[in-house]
């Protein structure tokens, strides 16, 4: 038996035995049966011997999986599916962890992907990476934090929850180029008993990794959140929002140094074509939109 390298996304329909997930296979589509919303459904999930399994539940704990509304599997061909690579098609449908770190003082911290990665480079998500074996959702998210960001957060002094899961591709339209990466992401919430500042003055980022670090609030999240990619019209930005916001540039040596940027980048919308453009992914729009619900729901 071929031994396991990747934790792989399995899928579980009618209380079938777990299959792995094929690559070219729309994770989300697969449990959107008679869903008015195709792209918004609620799945039940678990990390099991070496397997993410997601699976219908009616009695069980239900949490959000979401897709953009231009996810490339939604309207990829099975010409176009047949065509990719076989390295690509054998590869499955990979598992990530992101996490949402909360200060006591209500801000999250997200990083700018470094500009030399394959995937979503100059891009702005919260750290995270890929699953390891034998870890927990928690465990690889802890780890991530720290290879990241230099963040070292014991798993006892921190309440942790699972946000909503996203099923992300890479590039992320089919205008752009037919899709070379397929991930589930879990995205975590972790509350911290420190502020921000005080986390600030223990942030050592990797700079092969991250190039620059951002404290979000509520009031920024929702001009970011407002920006909704595949939607053309801006619309209004929400009230009280800032110009401009402090950001950590990482240098290639690890030094920081602050600096302003225009929030109009952090509202920047994914390109339907060409090269990227620096915002906050998709898919982390959809966390934050989440983390914001979590904050009302707190009174």
């Amino acid at each position: 038996m071929e031994k396991v390298r990747r934790i792989l996304v399995h899928l579980s329909r009618d209380k079938g035995v777990p299959q792995c997930a094929s690559f070219v296979q729309s994770i989300t589509g697969h449990f959107a049966r008679n869903c008015l919303d195709d792209d918004h459904v609620k799945v039940s999930c678990s990390l099991e011997n070496n397997r993410f399994v997601l699976y219908e539940s009616e009695n069980g704990s239900l949490t959000q999986l979401r897709r953009a509304q231009f996810c490339p599997f939604k309207y990829l061909t099975e010409t176009e599916a047949a065509s990719l690579p076989d390295e690509i098609l054998n590869r499955g449908v990979d598992v990530g962890v992101a996490i949402l770190l909360q200060s006591s003082n209500q801000k999250v911290l997200l990083t700018r992907r470094a500009a030399s990665l394959r995937i979503f480079p100059n891009v702005w998500v919260p750290p995270g990476g890929h699953v390891e074996l034998d870890e927990t959702l928690l465990d690889a998210g802890l780890r991530e934090l720290k290879e990241e960001t230099g963040l070292e957060l014991d798993p006892n002094d921190v309440a942790s929850q699972l946000l909503g899961l996203w099923e992300s591709v890479y590039p992320p339209m089919l205008s752009r180029g037919p899709p070379k990466r397929h991930h589930i992401v879990t995205y975590m919430l972790l509350h911290c008993s420190l502020s921000h500042l005080q986390l600030q003055e223990s942030l050592k980022p990797e700079p092969a990794e991250v190039s620059g670090c951002l404290w979000v609030d509520a009031n920024l999240v929702k001009a970011i959140v407002a920006a909704v990619d595949g939607e053309e019209d801006p619309g209004p930005m929400p009230t009280n929002t800032p110009q401009s916001v402090s950001v950590m540039e990482v240098s290639p040596m690890g030094e920081l140094s602050e600096s302003a940027m225009s929030v109009s980048v952090l509202c920047n919308r994914a390109p339907a074509h060409g090269e990227d453009v620096e915002r906050v992914s998709t898919g982390t729009k959809y966390a934050l939109e989440l983390w914001l619900k979590t904050l009302q729901s707190q009174g």
